[in-house]
């Protein structure tokens, strides 16, 4: 199950790396329409909790130590406070729905909070190789 726990949270990474590129399809688009973000859109609001999920079900199965957990379970949380940012953004526009300054801020914090999430996977990728990887190692737990 270790190794499982190894694919499924790589397979989280390449996802997420596609979302950027879902992400510059979206915002390269011209003329910007409604459409031009549902690659985007699809991945973030399905594949992606649906790979956390599964992420954090192999995590448990690979008997994962507590701190490894909880860096896994850390993702959705973050993949949620995603969408409550772009909820936000979209708030702020205005009656026509063009961006606003305001609206623009919470989009760049949106992106942010993007990066930080692909780290934190490559944390989990990470601690996942190490408690994969066999024969005597130094303990995820003991860093």
């Amino acid at each position: 199950m270790r190794k499982a726990f190894v694919i499924v949270t790589g397979v989280l990474l390449a996802v997420f790396a596609l979302q950027f590129v879902f992400a510059a399809v979206g915002a390269f688009t011209r003329p910007g329409g409604d459409g031009s973000y549902t690659l985007h859109s699809i991945t973030g609001m399905a594949v992606i909790p649906g790979l956390c999920l599964l992420t954090i079900v192999c995590a448990v199965l690979a008997r994962a130590p507590g701190r490894v957990l909880a860096m896994t379970v850390l993702p959705l949380g973050l993949v949620i406070l995603q969408a409550l940012i772009a909820m936000l953004a979209r708030a702020f526009t205005d009656a026509s729905g063009a961006s606003t300054t305001v609206s623009l801020v919470i989009g760049g914090l949106h992106a942010v909070n993007a990066i930080i999430v692909v780290h934190v996977v490559v944390g989990v990728l990470r601690a996942a190789q190490e408690l994969a990887a066999p024969g005597p190692t130094v303990p995820v737990t003991q860093r």
